[in-house]
């Protein structure tokens, strides 16, 4: 009986010793005066690396927080198969990952270009970042990478809302662009959709993705336009499903493999 109780120990510490560790990371942001955590999920072969790593940047969506991911994927075998960081930040329920000019106490472009990204880069030795996100952070990881050029290798969206103007009542867009009547020009200068007509010389990969019967399918396939318009390479795919985590899930597949190639 002992020796069955001994195999049987075996056998679970080899199973379950392996696998990815789990941080939080808590930085303290000057901008907006206030702590902000990061979920940090690390790959197995981490500590075996010696030269720096790569790691990709997950964003929530509106009404998200910096645990949603972690709740609905995998995450832990997904950094052990890429063998990349991921990082998943907290962007506040509806900060649409901008600086905003109403509320001074949402600056997080700032946050995330100034204060945690370099942070993160020391801490864990990163050398090539990504990033990507679903609906609203999917508006947020375009956002950040082209208004940043040189902070990150690969740029993804899933389900993005890549036009503010969509809906000029949802999603609180309002509380920090002001309202869409009296500022129309801080609305389309801050879409994704308008950006791309100022944009030159963008060297990293880009992929757009969005589900078939997404009701931002519509915003999607404009940005993909005018990517192409203007002669900005990227990969645009649709496939079936609607806005929702069954979909985000199977997409973050996707955006892992495009990473894992360009990274």
């Amino acid at each position: 009986m002992k020796k069955i109780v001994l195999v049987t120990l075996i056998i679970y510490l080899a199973v379950f010793s392996y696998g990815a560790d789990i941080d939080t990371l808590v930085v303290f942001s000057d901008a907006m005066k206030k702590k902000i955590p990061s979920l940090i999920v690390i790959p197995d072969e981490y500590e075996n690396e010696i030269t720096f790593a790569s790691a990709v940047m997950l964003l929530h969506g509106y009404g998200g927080n910096y645990l949603d991911w972690k709740k609905h994927a995998n995450l832990d075998s997904i950094a052990d198969e890429s063998n990349f960081i991921i990082i998943c930040p907290d962007g506040s329920t509806n900060s649409w990952y901008l600086d905003s000019p109403v509320d001074l106490n949402s600056q997080y472009e700032t946050y995330f270009i100034k204060e945690l990204i370099p942070q993160l880069r020391e801490k864990y030795l990163i050398d090539q970042l990504a990033i990507t996100g679903l609906s609203m952070g999917g508006h947020g990881a375009l956002y950040l990478a082209l208004r940043n050029p040189g902070t990150f290798n690969a740029v993804g969206s899933m389900s993005g809302g890549v036009d503010l103007t969509y809906s000029t009542k949802k999603w609180e867009i309002s509380q920090k662009l002001g309202s869409y009547e009296q500022f129309p020009n801080r609305w389309h200068e801050n879409s994704i959709v308008s950006m791309v007509k100022t944009l030159k010389g963008i060297s990293f990969p880009i992929m757009i993705d969005c589900g078939e019967d997404d009701f931002f399918i519509d915003i999607n396939r404009t940005l993909h336009s005018e990517l192409l318009i203007h002669g900005i390479i990227h990969d645009y795919v649709e496939r079936p499903g609607g806005h929702q985590w069954s979909y985000w899930i199977d997409a973050l597949d996707y955006h892992m493999v495009f990473f894992k190639k360009q990274m």
